[in-house]
């Protein structure tokens, strides 16, 4: 009994996370350059500095160090990078409001899907990580205040024993809110989360009542 491993904590796949943030990095590359806030040399550091500490905390088998390494690094990629999303949708909208006549139709248009499904990527990370102390506290069933409730946890007879939401369900939650601007499944009970929430529909918003909307009335003119 005493060799046990005294810190045996079970993990949440990181796969998904680890596509979400290179999607991210893509999308911001594919952005036109009078659009884009930052060169592509940044993309890469960053894509470096978060990733190590994910396989850090992969390799390890969620140690609490490279867990709360993997959690800071993570939630400051998001927040980075969501600052970035802004600044690119500030961008846009200059551009077509200054501009217009150097801006096509088509590059509104993929720029504002760029945006967008960023800004879906980059709030699924910070739910992810911010939701019941991040992936590592949930998958070892951490009593911890919830940020989210979701469904299965109403109806434990449908889902399976000790469900603990995923990044999946995280992006789903951020899809949904950018979609639907408002809660679908999956409903805030702190303030923190109602704000985050609050955040991805106006950016959502904007990127699609003014710059698709905008893209769509000069391709089809």
């Amino acid at each position: 009994m005493g060799n046990e491993p005294e810190n045996e904590i079970r993990q949440e796949p990181r796969w998904p996370a680890v596509l979400a943030i290179l999607a991210v990095l893509l999308l911001l590359q594919i952005l036109p350059g009078r659009i884009r806030l930052f060169p592509a040399l940044v993309s890469y550091l960053l894509a470096l500095v978060v990733l190590v500490p994910i396989a850090g905390a992969a390799l390890t088998r969620g140690k609490k160090q490279w867990l709360q390494i993997e959690r800071t690094v993570t939630l400051l990629f998001a927040i980075f990078s969501m600052f970035g999303t802004l600044a690119n949708l500030w961008n846009m909208i200059s551009m077509m409001l200054r501009y217009s006549d150097r801006v096509s139709g088509l590059q509104l248009l993929t720029s504002s899907i760029a945006v967008w499904v960023t800004n879906v990527l980059l709030f699924s990370l910070a739910y992810w990580q911010l939701d019941r102390a991040g992936p590592g506290a949930r998958a070892n069933s951490e009593k911890i205040r919830p940020d989210w409730l979701f469904p299965q946890t109403g109806v434990p007879e449908e889902a399976p024993p000790d469900w603990q939401p995923a990044f999946m369900d995280y992006l789903f939650l951020a899809y949904s809110t950018a979609t639907a601007f408002s809660p679908t499944d999956a409903l805030p009970l702190t303030t923190r989360a109602k704000v985050l929430m609050m955040l991805e529909s106006m950016i959502s918003l904007a990127t699609i009542l003014v710059v698709a909307a905008r893209a769509i009335n000069i391709l089809g003119s």
